[in-house]
């Protein structure tokens, strides 16, 4: 037989084991599950991203310190794999995005969220290739265009139609580097406001005035011409300092040089247009 006192004693040690044990698996159920989705926010709340060339880690340097954290917004990326079944048969689809059942060949609807990279199975990268992206484009669109499905199903037929306009959207947004670079931007969670400077100084704008009237004023298609070689050379320097800028994360250098590079852009289109003039 214990004394009281040891039997206090005893029970004072089991309370304390189980109080330990149940701290124990909080912990472990407080984990996040593998495979959760995660996205990363920067702790300035006007600028949200992560570096180019990680996922998760903490960037430190010249632009916003970047940390994980878990979110809902159909942007995030996910750390594993997503399950999804055909609408029709419910067999798996085995990639992602799924545009076809692979048992019974039906479309399948848009996938909410899905990068256009990833839809035009393209590196998410500033200078990624162009042919290859126009040729996954022509292959999509061959296979998807709604004409193909015009006997199916009304279902099957809204989800072609669906599907080819993310397509072309996905196409038209990366084929050209503004566009392009706009989007890896909106990505991270920073966008360019329409109908501002972005920042820009008053000697860059009063540069970019006086290339305006020039254009303006050219009397020639050789002036416009010229006028023309200088922006391209302005837009293949800023093309490359962009897909710099976006590779080492620093987002707010990309953002700065994506804002001259829409001006820039915008003189490349008035050059065209007084080119058609003088034909």
């Amino acid at each position: 037989m214990l004394s009281s006192t040891s039997r206090q004693i005893v029970l004072s040690s089991r309370a304390a084991l189980l109080t330990r044990s149940r701290l124990s698996v909080s912990k472990v159920a407080a984990r996040p599950a593998h495979g959760v989705c995660s996205s990363l926010h920067t702790e300035d709340t006007s600028w949200h991203g992560r570096s180019m060339g990680s996922r998760g880690a903490p960037v430190r340097g010249r632009g916003p310190t970047l940390h994980a954290h878990q979110s809902n917004s159909p942007r995030n990326f996910c750390t594993g794999p997503v399950g999804h079944n055909c609408w029709k048969c419910e067999q798996p689809l085995d990639t992602a995005p799924a545009f076809f059942c692979v048992s019974c060949k039906v479309v399948q609807p848009p996938e909410e969220g899905v990068s256009y990279f990833k839809i035009m199975a393209c590196d998410h990268t500033f200078t990624l290739d162009t042919h290859q992206l126009q040729k996954r484009y022509l292959q999509l669109q061959r296979s998807l265009h709604p004409d193909n499905f015009s006997q199916n199903s009304v279902r099957e037929q809204e989800y072609s139609e669906n599907q080819s306009a993310l397509v072309n959207k996905a196409y038209t947004t990366l084929l050209k580097p503004l566009s392009r670079g706009l989007y890896m931007l909106e990505l991270e969670g920073v966008r360019i406001e329409e109908g501002t400077d972005a920042g820009a100084d008053a000697a860059f704008l009063m540069e970019l005035m006086e290339v305006n009237e020039a254009v303006d004023e050219a009397r020639t298609p050789e002036e416009a011409d010229t006028i023309g070689r200088d922006t391209r050379g302005k837009l293949a320097d800023l093309t490359e300092r962009i897909d710099a800028a976006l590779r080492t994360g620093e987002l707010q250098t990309a953002r700065a040089l994506l804002a001259q590079m829409k001006y820039h852009a915008n003189i490349e289109e008035k050059v065209k247009e007084k080119l058609r003039e003088f034909m």
